[in-house]
């Protein structure tokens, strides 16, 4: 594939990652703020709760310190302004990352993974990249609402979590390999589920291996909020992926037409005329 062909399937891959971050931050404003709301409002009530107590503590340093303490503590951007602007900023350029990155993965996928077209490729790769980004780690490490974790083990499950995508991502890459070369022999079915079937074992020994994130939810958090707000980051990613694979297999299909159609050109004039 000429360089030239890529960097357009990039710049579409990125206007699509686009397309698919808007209606993903739609999804995120109507289901995935309100347990984020609920779940504040459990962290402040259970600050609220705690307060008496600290100023107890502090009371024989004055009320100048406990002031102090509680002007640190203020929010430097407005709720509603993360609720927004900021959300909507997050899950846009998020979304036009993800899409330059699958873009590329599809430029080396199209043609290597069978007889599919862009389009089905295009929805291939954004399945797989659902799967290995978003849907493993996230059986292994789920998503919590902010201020429910301990934060003194934030670094350590950050780091978790991203060693569980790259590692989803190396066995998907291998399960992709492992299918082409079992192909020839068993068949392009056959071929397919055993390297479906290597990747789930594999999988659930690194699921196994990998330790759990035991303080990740604060005991007594309600287990409805944290329910609700999973399937609503589940929902969000779902969208995101589903629309990207849509709109950049619509415009990959577009962009490499001319090629096709250069290409079926060729061989008609190179064939040999009838008798």
């Amino acid at each position: 594939m000429h360089a030239s062909t890529v960097r357009t399937l990039l710049v579409r891959g990125m206007l699509a990652g686009l397309i698919a971050g808007l209606f993903a931050f739609a999804v995120s404003y109507v289901v995935g703020e309100p347990p984020v709301n609920s779940a504040i409002a459990v962290e402040e009530a259970k600050a609220a709760q705690e307060a008496p107590a600290a100023h107890g503590a502090h009371a024989g340093h004055g009320g100048g310190t406990a002031a102090a303490e509680a002007a640190e503590e203020e929010e430097g951007v407005s709720r509603t302004v993360q609720s927004t602007f900021g959300l909507a900023t997050g899950v846009l350029v998020y979304g036009v990352a993800l899409g330059g990155i699958a873009s590329l993965a599809f430029s080396f996928a199209l043609g290597r993974i069978g007889r599919f077209s862009p389009r089905a490729t295009a929805a291939l790769t954004a399945a797989g990249a659902f799967t290995t980004v978003y849907l493993v780690p996230f059986l292994k490490y789920p998503a919590t609402p902010p201020a429910v974790g301990n934060p003194d083990t934030i670094g350590k499950r950050t780091t978790l979590f991203f060693l569980m995508i790259l590692l989803s991502v190396l066995l998907g890459i291998g399960a992709v390999i492992a299918g082409r070369r079992l192909a020839p022999r068993l068949g392009n079915w056959n071929a397919t589920l055993a390297a479906g079937a290597g990747f789930v074992v594999v999988t659930a020994v690194a699921f196994a291996v990998l330790p759990d994130n035991e303080d990740a939810v604060a005991a007594g958090f309600p287990a409805g909020v944290l329910w609700d707000f999973r399937l609503a980051s589940l929902a969000i990613q779902v969208v995101l992926w589903a629309v990207f694979g849509i709109a950049f297999g619509l415009l990959a299909q577009k962009a490499l037409a001319p090629r096709t159609a250069a290409g079926d050109t060729e061989v008609q004039l190179g064939a040999p005329a009838a008798g």
